[in-house]
């Protein structure tokens, strides 16, 4: 027998007892493991951590643990999966100190890897381990590991196992100096870039925090406070410029706490103790009161179990219905200090901001859904109904009512009032957009807050009927300026709505109102039919809308009317480069030619002024389309020739700007002809070269193309 090699040395001395079992393995595993393919290493797993947990030796142990934290070079979910769940086996069986001695030393030393799989079996231990650790040792070293890790790692799935461990951390934390820092980590995870954290935060994170926040006591005095300030600092510091990715921050945590927050109002409930917590109780069909079921599900587990749950909201409801919220102090907090705050930072938000608008529509329909139809009826509906106060006598001073132009009316609509849409709801709401309509039209004031409303309520087809019931009632409405809102209302609807509703609802509409004896409704009308020719594609329906503006163009009753031709001209520079080509080189191109040359022997200088300001900004619109080369000889060129003429006794600079765009299309023409047989046909063309296009948006830029702006740079020639 030979003794003389490692392997000879180890065959030759049976190991006759567990003690030098354990140490023959400790022995041998390291050479073992380098021989054994890479695709089969993880069937060592159980061999490695079983002589790691019984070796008598602290340095053994240690190599064999070192072994298994790099026993697969880049371990997939599953080889992950069984390393922890042997870690865990392991932890279970030495204990809290060893854990701290031996296994977290391994994750310390991966937590930089070059390879990502091996800092998300670092991140990912960190969870799994929690329980098994002292408990100092879990809020210091193991929480600071994280943090950098969130703060640092570049790899999306390693910050997301990252936020699920501090999720576990915050399920076993027990010292309340920690909230600062886990409000910190918080704020820090729904910053991050990657969605997949951005979820983890809001599926794990935020619940097991608010779980501990409500041990702590400090959900409702302190948690959602600091997210409201935030968001508060926030609206003040953007009255120039709104940060917009922020507010969804904040507000998404604050949607995130509405489940546990509702658990508290619970849990805190005079009739509790009528149930047992533990939920031995048998369920409770909840048909009277229909609520979502995501939210609850949420609820339900914290309070402990579906079943008492549903017991719950029976006598929660019934509570409210009967008794009102004496006595209940949670609940109370929410109607007297949270809503009221929360409405008037809604009051603040920019109206014209369809993220911000949105983002608070589904806060407040979250919280609605969540705390159910009696308290948005009887606690929700009454306070915003108190700040809205729609009534006569705020129809002619909206000065005191300037609430009805704020982000309040679209919040109120679109996350209250359409919160549960039954046939109550649905009346109610239409009512409302009626009287806000009204109320605004009357007022002279700005449409914002009703076109919010539109906005966020039409992006969803279920309530488009429902909007275009609100509008029949404006067409028909006796007052003019109530006509007028709804013409200019139904330009925002026609891109969501289906083109048959808009044949056989929306095109009526304005058929009846282009026909209004008030020239100034007939007028709003204009830049509805003008969407219409840029999204509608049926060929009849086009033409209906076509006849119209012939009669608008043509028509001897509206040739002096110049805030017609404003409103043409404008709608034609807006929908023309992205209307259907045939409709602009048949319609759009003559109308312009014929306006400018129009223009050219108008008498009054400040109608000339608008007008040339419209065609010029509707001209340079149109200038990168393509054109044809007929189109551009007989129409396009002539009517910049127009304008020019214009510009050189009202506009200098853009007089030089005009004649740039003249020069390079009459060059273009040119160069198309040589070498070309006589009548060959048309062919498109770009009118404006890169070199001349260049120079024309770098003049553009100089003057800025809105209205107001060109309009102040027109001067006569001295």
């Amino acid at each position: 027998m030979s003794a003389d090699s490692r392997l000879g040395a180890e065959v030759s001395r049976i190991a006759d007892n567990e003690e030098r079992v354990m140490l023959m393995l400790g022995r041998c595993l390291p050479h073992i493991v380098p021989n054994v393919l890479l695709a089969k290493r993880e069937e060592l797993i159980p061999l490695i951590l079983c002589t790691a947990c019984l070796h008598p030796e602290p340095k053994e142990r240690d190599q064999l643990l070192h072994i298994l934290f790099n026993l697969i070079k880049r371990p997939d979910d599953e080889q992950r999966r069984m390393i922890l769940t042997g870690c865990v086996a392991f932890a279970r069986h030495v204990g809290p100190t060893r854990v701290e001695a031996e296994l977290l030393p391994q994750c310390w030393e991966q937590i930089n890897h070059k390879y990502s799989e091996r800092r998300l079996l670092v991140a990912e231990a960190c969870g799994a381990l929690a329980p098994y650790l002292p408990k100092e040792i879990r809020s210091s070293l193991v929480l600071s590991m994280l943090q950098q890790m969130l703060a640092e790692d570049k790899a999306d799935m390693v910050r997301e196992a990252v936020v699920k461990s501090l999720a576990i951390i915050m399920g076993y934390i027990d010292d309340p100096d920690k909230y600062s820092q886990g409000f910190e980590l918080m704020l820090l995870s729904l910053g991050d870039p990657s969605e997949r954290v951005v979820s983890a935060i809001h599926q794990v994170f935020i619940p097991a925090f608010a779980a501990w926040t409500t041990e702590l006591g400090i959900l409702q005095t302190t948690l959602i406070p600091s997210l409201l300030a935030r968001i508060e600092k926030l609206l003040k510091q953007g009255e120039h410029g709104l940060d917009e990715h922020k507010l969804h921050m904040f507000l998404s945590a604050l949607q995130s706490l509405i489940p546990p927050l509702f658990s508290v109002v619970l849990q805190n409930a005079p009739f509790t103790h009528r149930l047992t917590l533990q939920g031995d109780i048998p369920p409770i069909e909840v048909t009277r009161f229909p609520r979502p079921a995501s939210p609850l599900q949420d609820v339900a587990t914290v309070v402990g179990s579906r079943e008492t749950l549903s017991g719950l909201l029976i006598l929660y409801d019934y509570q409210l219905e009967h008794e009102g919220t004496t006595g209940w102090d949670s609940l109370l907090w929410v109607v007297n200090q949270l809503l009221p705050q929360l409405i008037e930072i809604v009051g603040r938000v920019t109206v014209t901001s369809t993220t911000c608008v949105h983002e608070f529509s589904r806060f407040f329909w979250r919280l609605c859904r969540t705390f159910g139809k009696i308290f948005t009826n009887t606690k929700v509906k009454p306070q915003f109904q108190d700040i809205l106060r729609l009534s006569e006598e705020n129809v002619d001073a909206l000065t005191g009512n300037a609430v009805l132009t704020k982000a309040t009316v679209p919040v109120y609509a679109t996350g209250v009032l359409m919160c549960y849409n039954q046939d109550e709801d649905r009346k109610l709401l239409v009512g409302f957009l009626e009287d806000v309509m009204t109320t605004l039209s009357l007022s002279h004031a700005p449409l914002d807050s009703l076109k919010a409303s539109f906005i966020e309520l039409g992006a969803n087809p279920v309530y488009h009927e429902l909007l275009l019931r609100v509008l029949w009632y404006g067409v028909v409405h006796t007052s003019a300026l109530v006509r007028c809102t709804a013409a200019c209302m139904f330009e925002l609807l026609v891109k969501g709505v289906n083109e048959t509703l808009v044949a056989q609802r929306v095109v009526p509409a304005l058929i009846t109102l282009s026909s209004d004896p008030e020239i100034s409704v007939r007028i709003s009308t204009i830049p509805a039919f003008g969407t219409i020719m840029e999204t509608v594609t049926h060929k009849e329906l086009l033409e209906r809308v076509k006849m119209q503006l012939v009669s608008f163009l043509e028509d001897p009753q509206y040739q002096d009317q110049h805030s017609l031709h404003m409103e043409i001209i404008r709608t034609f520079g807006r929908v023309g480069p992205n209307t259907e080509p045939r409709f602009r080189d048949e319609f759009v191109l003559p109308h312009l030619h014929k306006l400018a040359l129009d223009n050219n022997a108008q008498a009054t200088e400040r109608k000339r002024i608008d007008i040339a300001t419209q065609l010029f900004e509707a001209y340079s619109a149109l200038s990168c389309c393509f054109i044809s080369e007929e189109l551009v000889v007989n129409h396009f060129l002539p009517g910049l020739r127009c304008l020019r003429t214009d510009m050189e006794q009202l506009s200098p600079e853009h007089e030089v700007i005009l004649s740039s765009m003249i020069k390079e299309g009459e060059t273009k023409i040119e160069n198309r002809g040589i070498g070309q047989a006589v009548g060959s046909v048309s062919i498109a063309v770009s009118l404006v070269g890169e070199d001349a296009k260049t120079k024309f948006l770098s003049k553009m830029g100089q003057l800025t193309t809105s209205g107001a702006m060109l309009a102040n740079v027109f001067q006569r020639k001295k």
